[in-house]
């Protein structure tokens, strides 16, 4: 008789604002350029860290740049972190917290980043959602580059 696979579960036990950095260089005086779209970047990068049996963290860190006609409108950098505890074949770790943790905490790390816009002063910003299956496929690539 041939065993089943371990079904995987997945319980988050908390969330949190593991940093967050809000930085408007050149306020006042840029509010007059508003007038203009800025220009946005979002880098995404997702790490994990074991701390117990079965227990692990992931942090989704997102940092995003804003421009209007090349002088810095803002900087926004937002570590958002979950500990969870996964029960998984081990293969099937890495992928469920660097897609799946990440894809369920996505949600609030941009509501936060919509708030602290707004308390800047700046219109809401709404980040679109996010494939962090590519970002996933992206850390292996830089991964095995670096090896």
């Amino acid at each position: 008789m041939s065993e089943e696979p371990m079904q995987p579960t997945l319980v988050i036990n908390s969330q949190y604002i593991k940093d967050l950095s809000f930085e408007m260089p050149h306020a006042p005086e840029i509010f007059a350029k508003m007038q203009t779209q800025p220009k946005i970047n979002v880098d995404v990068r997702v790490s994990n860290n074991k701390f117990a049996e079965d227990s692990y963290t992931v942090d989704l860190n997102l940092v995003l740049n804003g421009d209007i006609e090349n002088e810095k409108l803002f900087v926004l950098e937002l570590t958002y972190s979950a500990a969870v505890v996964i029960k998984a074949e081990p293969e099937q770790i890495e992928p469920i917290l660097h897609i799946e943790v990440s894809r369920m905490i996505f949600p609030f790390a941009r509501n936060i980043i919509t708030q602290v816009m707004m308390e800047g002063g700046l219109p809401p910003l709404m980040l679109t959602p996010i494939d962090f299956a590519a970002v996933y496929e992206a850390h292996k690539k830089r991964e095995s580059e670096e090896n």
